[in-house]
């Protein structure tokens, strides 16, 4: 029983960043913006936080960091992709790179190459009062981390925004008929800029979840495409944020339980690369499984006003 609540309660703390980034991505999505820079955007929300939190000794000053870091590439890529109208996939994919570049070049211009990882304490787990004595329930979800209470508190609040309230409209409007948004007077690229730096902080904050949260440490393949397994999440729960609730939610428990069965030795059953896959390997599944999306009409497409 008690390998389970374990299991469990470390599925919950591994859809913490994978939430954060899907959740963000629904909403650049839903305004036609596809922010294919989100695993560059959790490299670097990695390495911000680290250096801030092993330069300052303050993990909160490393939180800040990662966000400003995520909102920089977010702001590079609305640049290229909302204002000057370049491809969605093929910005993003550069800007993945530099953000590899860079990450390991100025990690080596601050600490050098060490004999032994740096490291930097871990976010405390902070026990709910009264909650985390709940049998079962209060371990898995009363005794996480300050982060993974942030994003669970964010879900509501999002689906608020962009089902309840005008600029929520205004989002998915821009995503599904720019022409009649620009008509009505929204300014389509502003709405657009606007939920790529959105996401962009949220990605930072993601990326700072793994150095922070989790590893205490920042090495160049920390986050290992799980940039890309949030920004999977998002179409597989069809632009919505309770589906991306969902995605997240399984897809941590597939990560829990690839953690566990390393520590075991895979009980002699499969080799250990199979449980390091198993959450690539649900992403591409699933994937190819689902048949029906609905899909922004306008996702991927930049707005061009016509003159006249």
């Amino acid at each position: 029983m008690n390998v389970l609540i374990g299991i469990l309660a470390r599925a919950v703390t591994m859809s913490t960043p994978l939430l954060f980034g899907s959740l963000s991505e629904v909403v650049a999505e839903r305004s036609g913006m596809m922010v294919t820079a989100i695993e560059g955007i959790f490299l670097i929300g990695a390495w911000g936080g680290f250096v801030g939190a092993y330069l300052w000794n303050s993990a909160f000053l490393g939180m800040l960091l990662a966000m400003a870091c995520g909102l920089a590439i977010a702001a590079i890529y609305a640049l290229v992709t909302v204002v000057m109208k370049q491809h969605q996939v093929v910005t993003g994919t550069a800007l993945n790179i530099f953000v590899a570049g860079f990450c390991t070049y100025f990690q080596r211009v601050l600490f050098g190459v060490p004999t032994s990882p740096l490291r930097v304490p871990v976010l405390p787990r902070l026990p709910v009062p009264l909650l985390s004595r709940i049998p079962v329930v209060g371990d898995i979800f009363f005794n996480q981390n300050i982060l993974t209470y942030v994003v669970y508190l964010l879900i509501p609040l999002i689906y608020l925004f962009l089902f309840r309230t005008a600029p929520g409209l205004t989002v998915r409007s821009t995503g599904e008929n720019p022409v009649a948004s620009d008509v009505a007077g929204i300014s389509v690229n502003k709405v657009r800029f606007m939920t790529v730096l959105f996401s962009g902080v949220m990605g930072g904050i993601a990326g700072a979840f793994y150095s922070l949260g989790f590893l205490g440490m920042f090495t160049a393949g920390i986050i290992g495409g799980r940039g890309w397994i949030a920004f999977a999440i998002c179409f597989l729960g069809n632009w919505h944020p309770l589906g991306a609730v969902v995605g997240t939610l399984f897809f941590g428990l597939a990560e829990s339980l690839a953690i566990y069965m390393q520590s075991i030795g895979g009980a002699g059953i499969l080799p250990n690369e199979f449980f390091i896959a198993l959450p690539y390997i649900l992403t591409i599944v699933l994937t190819v499984a689902r048949r029906r999306f609905k899909v922004p009409a306008k996702l991927g497409v930049p707005y061009i006003k016509e003159n006249g």
